[in-house]
C-alpha cells in the first residue's frame, strides 16, 4: 500500500531529498548558528547599521561644532570715554547735566570758579577758550563736551569743591559702542582666533546680535592664554533694546574659532585626553 506524502516530507519507500533543497525552494537561508536569515532580517540589520552610522556622524558634527566655539568668561558693552576734568581746584557754581543726559559737542556741562585759574589767565598761561572749556576774566571756567554722547559717572554737585585734576564726569561718545570679552584658552585654541571672526552676542534679554573680532590681546599664565577680544557690531546702538545697549551692560560673547576640519574636534579631544594620561 502506497503512503501519501506532502512537500518537504518523504516516506520509507522513496529516496528522501537533502533537507536543504526544501529550504532553498522556500527562499530561506540559515545562519551559522542554525537560525533563519530572511530578507526582512537583512533589511532590519542594514537599517540598524545606517541609523547607528547616522547618529555617529551627527554626534561627530555636534562635537566638532562645539570645539569650534568658545563662550566668554566675562564680557560687557563698552564705549569710547572722554573725561570731563579741570587742572585747577575750585568750587562748582553750576552743574548743568545729570547722569544719562544726551549732549552735543560744545554743550556746557559744569561751571567752576577758581582763583588760581584767574591768576594763570592774567599771566597768559592759559588759553581763554578751547573745545573743552571757556574761561572768563573773573576766573570762571565752563567745561564743555568735547564730543557728542551720553553723560556718565557724574562725581560732583553744585556748591562742592573740586581738586586739581579731578574728573567731574565722562561722556560716552555716540556711536562708539563695542564689546570687551575675556576668555581662558589653550594655546591651540588661541591660535585659531582670527581677526574678523564671527561672534554671537547674547544680551540680558536673551536677544542675539552678530559681531566681528577687531582686536586680540593675550597674556599667558600657567600655560593658559588669558585672552581679551574686542568685538564690534553694527547692531549696537546707543540706548537700544530698552536701554540695555549701554556701557557696562553684561553680555555673553560666543567666539567662532577657525574650523580645521570635520574631525579636528575629535582628534584634538583624543590628543588632549592621551596627553593628560601621559601617553
Amino acid at each position: 500500500m502506497r503512503r501519501n506524502s506532502s512537500p518537504g516530507t518523504c516516506n520509507g519507500l522513496e529516496a528522501c531529498p537533502h533537507p536543504g533543497a526544501f529550504r532553498r525552494a522556500r527562499g530561506i537561508r540559515y545562519g551559522s548558528d542554525g537560525g533563519v536569515v530572511t530578507w526582512r532580517s537583512r533589511l532590519r540589520l542594514i537599517s540598524g547599521l545606517v541609523v547607528v552610522l547616522g547618529i555617529v556622524a551627527v554626534l561627530t558634527l555636534v562635537f566638532t561644532q562645539r570645539q569650534s566655539q568658545v563662550a566668554s568668561d566675562s564680557a560687557s558693552i563698552e564705549a569710547e570715554r572722554f573725561p570731563i576734568g579741570i587742572d585747577y581746584g575750585g568750587t562748582v557754581v553750576e552743574r548743568l547735566v545729570d547722569e544719562g543726559d544726551l549732549v552735543a559737542q560744545g554743550d556746557p556741562l559744569f561751571v567752576v570758579l577758581s582763583t588760581s585759574l584767574q591768576a594763570d589767565l592774567a599771566d597768559g598761561l592759559l588759553k581763554p577758550e578751547t573745545i573743552a572749556y571757556a574761561v572768563t576774566a573773573d576766573g570762571t571756567i565752563t567745561l564743555t563736551a568735547a564730543v557728542a554722547g551720553t553723560v556718565r559717572d557724574v562725581t560732583t554737585e553744585r556748591g562742592s569743591f573740586v581738586q586739581a585734576g579731578q574728573v567731574l564726569a565722562t561722556v560716552d561718545r555716540a556711536g562708539s559702542l563695542f564689546v570687551t570679552a575675556e576668555y581662558e584658552l589653550t594655546s591651540r585654541d588661541y591660535g585659531r582666533i582670527e581677526n574678523g571672526a564671527e561672534v554671537t552676542l547674547l544680551l540680558p534679554d536673551d536677544q542675539r546680535i552678530a559681531g566681528t573680532v577687531t582686536s586680540v590681546q593675550v597674556s599667558t599664565s600657567e600655560g593658559i592664554a588669558q585672552t581679551v577680544v574686542l568685538v564690534h557690531s553694527d547692531e549696537l546702538s546707543d540706548g537700544g533694546h530698552n536701554g540695555l545697549m549701554a556701557r557696562g551692560t553684561p553680555v555673553t560673547a560666543t567666539l567662532q574659532l577657525r574650523n580645521d576640519g570635520v574631525l579636528a574636534g575629535v582628534s584634538d579631544g583624543l590628543f588632549d585626553f592621551f596627553r593628560k594620561i601621559g601617553v
